[in-house]
This record gives C-alpha cells, sequence and structure tokens, in this order.
C-alpha cells in the first residue's frame, strides 16, 4: 500500500512539474515574439536611416560638384 502510494504521489509531482515547464515556455515564446518584433522594427528604421542619408550624402555630393540649385 504504501508504494502504491509513492508511485502515485510521484506520477502526480512529476505531471505538476511538467505542467509548470510547459507554460513556462509558452511564456517564453511570447517574450521571444516580442522581442523578433522589435528587432524587426530596428531593422526598418536603420534601413530607412540608411537610405535618408545616402539621400542626403548624394545632395551635398550635388552642391560641391555643381551649381545645384534646389
Amino acid at each position: 500500500m504504501i508504494k502504491i502510494k509513492m508511485v502515485v504521489g510521484a506520477v502526480i509531482l512529476a505531471s505538476t512539474m511538467l505542467v509548470g515547464c510547459s507554460s513556462h515556455d509558452e511564456a517564453t515564446n511570447t517574450t521571444l515574439n516580442t522581442v523578433v518584433s522589435k528587432l524587426n522594427q530596428v531593422q526598418s528604421d536603420v534601413q530607412e536611416a540608411k537610405a535618408e542619408a545616402a539621400r542626403a550624402n548624394q545632395r551635398l555630393d550635388n552642391l560641391t560638384r555643381t551649381s545645384y540649385k534646389k
């Protein structure tokens, strides 16, 4: 009888631990998805800034090389 109680207790404990791990994975996935979306936004901002800088540099080059008028 004691062995059966110990086995049942071990199964309940293992089940509880596995449920805790699965809910932690979901929270981790949500956090990772948030981080990935923020990184994608930063990447988009960087690409936009590079394009704007290239345009500004081209304009400055035009000003120094020719009589550029707006």
